[in-house]
């Protein structure tokens, strides 16, 4: 049998073209571990063309061109899938590619054997949180992706139990692999945070952080409707940092936000790069994340190992992730969120609890692990074909 270390692998990048969200971890992380531990050189195909190089930073302007091509272009997913596809066969068969991991749902078209990572079934579950047009091309494409592929990987049980319920998929075919946290995920003192937190307006200890692009499915409107309940002492000093960058239908929030925005007491931090967010996230007193559907819910975990407490929502695999490490509530009830908010404010005790429960849970997730489990799951799929 063939070594996964002499293997030709392939995987689409195009992920890292833009500011890294929650698939571009996932591929980056991936791909640096598969790098680093096991010396596997994947080829990353990034639209236009392929490389091994693997790319830290967005690609400058990328999202005023996605934009206007949006606005310019008839049907621009297809258009730019057409283009996609166009360079992804050629360059798979050029570079003797012999397997191909599709890290982002939508595989592209192969004769090579196909791994697929689908993190979750959110525009099934809930098509009300995404655009009209990606629930169809979802819905469209997606049947025979599941089909064409030789096994699947997914980022819980949740999203496994999921998968297979949905589609029919045999058992066999699907592999749960948990995600990972940076090692730059991790308590950091006042000090060394501050110079960071400055540049951001923020002060050490002194602010509730939530964490994810503005989109319905996040939920941060239930956010902003429980931080509206705390007393107006507890929100001037603890405002609420939202870190995310706009999404679709942001236009909801805008009427709610104005008013705590012109007070003070919301601040809307945008997307923060990978060098500074470790340190927003230690810095913060209390991190909030009722997230109506969630795949596996990155931000909590790394919250949890920078010893913030978490309060999260007891839906979909966010349960599978915190564990008891954190307080569970019901995603649309402001009432219960906002008095668990208040009780992990003003309680120290408390605080230090869910502080040292959640760096205990986090350890028991790793990047490295991730890519040791994808390797296993690639050299099973090249054994069987």
């Amino acid at each position: 049998m063939k070594s996964i270390k002499n293997t030709r692998v392939g995987l689409n990048g195009v992920a890292l073209l833009s500011p890294l969200t929650g698939i571009g971890q996932y591929t980056y992380h991936l791909v640096q571990e598969l790098q680093q531990i096991l010396a596997i050189q994947p080829w990353l195909f990034y639209g236009t063309g392929w490389r091994q190089e693997l790319r830290s930073t967005p690609l400058p302007g990328v999202g005023g061109v996605k934009k206007m091509f949006k606005r310019f272009v008839p049907n621009s997913y297809k258009v730019s899938r057409f283009l996609q596809d166009r360079q992804f066969g050629p360059g798979m068969k050029k570079r003797g590619i012999e397997l191909y991991h599709e890290p982002n749902f939508i595989a592209h078209p192969c004769d090579r054997p196909t791994v697929v990572t689908v993190h979750d079934l959110s525009w099934v579950r809930h098509p009300e949180t995404h655009p009209i047009e990606r629930v169809e091309m979802m819905n469209s494409l997606m049947p025979n992706v599941i089909k064409n592929a030789q096994h699947l990987l997914v980022d819980s049980d949740f999203v496994r139990n999921e998968v297979i319920s949905y589609y029919g998929v045999s058992p066999d075919l699907v592999t749960t692999v948990l995600l990972g946290v940076s090692p730059s995920f991790k308590p950091v003192d006042a000090l060394t945070c501050q110079p960071t937190l400055t540049r951001h307006g923020l002060r050490y200890g002194e602010y509730i952080l939530a964490v994810g692009t503005l989109e319905p499915r996040k939920n941060l409107a239930t956010v902003i409707a429980a931080f509206q309940q705390l007393p107006p002492s507890l929100r001037s000093r603890y405002p609420l940092v939202i870190v995310g960058m706009n999404g679709w239908r942001m236009e909801k929030f805008s009427t709610d936000l104005q008013q705590l925005i012109s007070a003070g007491e919301v601040k809307l931090a945008g997307y923060v790069t990978q060098q500074d967010l470790p340190m927003v996230y230690a810095g913060a007193r209390l991190f909030v994340y009722p997230s109506i559907y969630e795949g596996f819910g990155l931000p909590p975990l790394e919250a949890m190992a920078c010893g913030v407490p978490v309060i999260v929502s007891r839906r979909a695999s966010l349960p599978e992730v915190v564990g008891e490490a954190g307080i569970l509530v019901e995603a649309m009830d402001s009432q219960s969120i906002a008095n668990h908010m208040r009780e992990v404010l003003e309680d120290p005790i408390l605080h230090a609890k869910l502080s040292v429960a959640g760096r205990v849970r986090s350890e028991r997730f790793s990047w490295r692990q991730c890519a040791l489990e994808t390797a296993r799951v690639y050299q099973q799929v090249l054994a069987a074909s």
